[in-house]
């Protein structure tokens, strides 16, 4: 988390966190993972409406994705953020 400039960052398990792309359903115990998995999506829209609504931008980064271009994202958003947060009552 990036607190001065209200940035969060996730970065989401595939499995844990039901990716679209490469989650995989549990040979063992389908119901209860499947449960799990959902109620982590659930939990993971709270929050990001949570973070949203208090002004926080909110950035979630799959496991699977390149940490580069993961990482220009989050520069590209923090340094946006501290860009608009200049002026005369800004004191970092």
């Amino acid at each position: 988390m990036f607190t001065r400039v209200k940035v969060a960052v996730f970065l989401d398990g595939c499995f844990w966190h039901g990716c679209p792309t490469h989650h995989t359903v549990a040979k063992r115990n389908s119901a209860f993972w499947a449960e799990k998995v959902a109620r982590n999506k659930e939990r993971d829209a709270d929050t990001n409406r949570r973070l949203q609504e208090a002004g926080w931008v909110v950035i979630r980064v799959w496991e699977h994705e390149d940490p580069e271009v993961a990482a220009e994202k989050v520069r590209t958003a923090v340094q946006s953020r501290r860009a608009s947060m200049q002026g005369p009552n800004y004191a970092e």
